[in-house]
């Protein structure tokens, strides 16, 4: 077996998201696809006005790397509002508060990237003003 897999864009499955449905996202689970252990990783593609749950992560650095339009990260207590436009990159920490949207009027594409592998371990937060 070799040490390396790769995806590629026309090998790519895009499926719906399990939680916020009606915001219609989608992903690719690139942790399955390309047998990742040390690490998690998906794509994500956002439409205009789609947001993520507000969430904290205990343990699990997060990285995020926009490949086209623009993403906004609502980040820390209280949120600060960051707008990154692709090739941007953002290093999130653990614990702090992330809220990952798409307030612009084009879809969004990113990756998100994060280690240790943990995988429903976040604790969700009440988005501001709610």
């Amino acid at each position: 077996m070799p040490g390396y897999a790769i995806s590629r864009p026309n090998e790519r499955e895009w499926t719906a998201t399990r939680t916020r449905t009606e915001h219609r996202r989608t992903i690719v689970d690139l942790t399955t696809a390309l047998g990742l252990e040390k690490s998690r990783a998906r794509l994500w593609r956002y439409p205009p006005g789609a947001s993520g749950v507000r969430h904290v992560e205990g343990e699990q650095e997060e990285v995020f790397v926009v490949l086209d339009g623009t993403l906004t990260l609502g980040l820390g207590e209280p949120p600060t509002r960051e707008t990154l436009p692709p090739g941007s990159v953002a290093a999130v920490q653990p614990g702090t508060p992330i809220h990952v949207r798409n307030d612009g009027n084009a879809e969004v594409t990113f990756l998100a990237y994060g280690a240790p592998p943990i995988a429903d371990a976040a604790d969700y937060l009440p988005e501001p003003g709610a």
